[in-house]
C-alpha cells in the first residue's frame, strides 16, 4: 500500500505559490516540498486541515491511496 501525494497537481490548479502555502500553514518551504515530494512518513492532521483550507479542497484532492500491483 503507498499513498501518492498529489499537493504539486493541487498548487498548479490553485496556482498558488509553495511560499505563500508554507507561510499559512506555518512550515517551512524545504519541509513543504519534502510533502510535495512524497518523502515524509506522516503529516499532522492540523498541518493538513491548514493546507485544506487554504486551497479550499479536501485531503482526497491532495492524497491519493495506490494499491499494491504484488497482489
Amino acid at each position: 500500500m503507498a499513498i501518492e501525494v498529489t499537493l504539486d497537481v493541487m498548487l498548479a490548479v490553485r496556482k498558488v505559490k509553495s511560499k505563500d502555502l508554507a507561510a499559512y500553514v506555518g512550515i517551512t518551504v524545504a519541509n513543504l516540498s519534502l510533502l510535495k515530494s512524497g518523502k515524509v512518513k506522516g503529516v499532522r492532521f492540523e498541518t493538513l486541515s491548514k493546507i485544506c483550507d487554504y486551497l479550499e479542497c479536501t485531503p482526497g484532492d491532495i492524497l491519493r491511496h495506490v494499491p499494491d500491483t504484488d497482489t
